[in-house]
């Protein structure tokens, strides 16, 4: 049985700085092991669809929405099986809540993680 732990959410100001963290338990479980998939970060805002925010391939290759390009930055250490979401110059518009997946998803998700951003 896979499970994701997310950590690192919380209330920030304009302009401030957050990061996730999402660590893979159990991933031999899955057949297949954290550093052969791809991973992604999305989140879900109050009253809207969740989102693809990022995603990051086994080879290190990384994707982002348009919305957070040049703000986030999605990395993986495989040692840890851990993926991370850097988020920088946070905006209101990014108060959502955040959740970590393999790509595709493993058909649940985690409770994710609140970020809140305002003054």
């Amino acid at each position: 049985q896979v499970q994701l732990v997310e950590s690192g959410g919380g209330l920030v100001q304009p302009g401030g700085s957050l990061r996730l963290s999402c660590a893979a338990a159990g991933s031999t479980a899955a057949g297949s092991t954290f550093s052969a998939w791809a991973m992604g970060w999305y989140r879900q805002a109050p009253g809207k669809r969740r989102e693809w925010v990022a995603q990051i391939l086994s080879s290190g290759t990384t994707s982002y929405a348009a919305s957070v390009k040049g703000r986030f930055t999605i990395s993986r250490d495989n040692t840890k099986n851990t993926a991370h979401l850097q988020m920088n110059s946070l905006k209101p518009d990014d108060t959502a809540v955040y959740y970590c997946n393999r790509i595709p998803n493993f058909g649940f998700w985690g409770q994710g993680l609140q970020v809140t951003v305002s003054s």
